[in-house]
C-alpha cells in the first residue's frame, strides 16, 4: 500500500463517520451521557497530541527542549496570560535551551 492509497482511505473513512453522524437521530445526542463523553474525547485527544508533538521523534520518546517549553506553555495558560505570551514565552524557553545544548 502506497501512502496515497492510505490518504484516500483515510479520507474516505473520515467522510463515511461523518456521514454516519448526520444519521444519528437528535434525541440520542441531546442526552447528557454522549455529550460528556464528546467532550472528554475531545480533551483526551489534545492532550494525546500534545504529548505525541512534546515528546515523540519517531519510534522513540525523547526529552527535549521541547518538554520544558510546553510546561512553560502550561503554567502560562494556568496564569491566564494571552495566547501569544504563551507562544512566545515556550519558543523562548526551547530556543535558550537549544542554545544551551539541550536539543536532540
Amino acid at each position: 500500500m502506497t501512502l496515497w492509497n492510505a490518504v484516500l482511505i483515510a479520507a474516505i473513512v473520515c467522510v463515511a463517520l461523518k456521514t454516519v453522524g448526520y444519521l444519528v437521530p437528535g434525541h440520542v445526542m441531546e442526552a447528557p451521557r454522549p455529550a460528556q463523553i464528546a467532550d472528554l474525547l475531545t480533551v483526551a485527544l489534545l492532550a494525546a497530541l500534545v504529548a505525541v508533538q512534546a515528546l515523540g521523534l519517531g519510534q522513540a520518546i525523547v526529552v527535549d527542549a521541547r518538554l520544558p517549553a510546553v510546561a512553560v506553555a502550561a503554567g502560562l495558560l494556568l496564569l491566564r496570560a494571552p495566547f501569544l505570551v504563551v507562544v512566545a514565552g515556550a519558543a523562548v524557553v526551547a530556543a535558550l535551551l537549544r542554545l544551551w545544548g539541550w536539543a536532540v
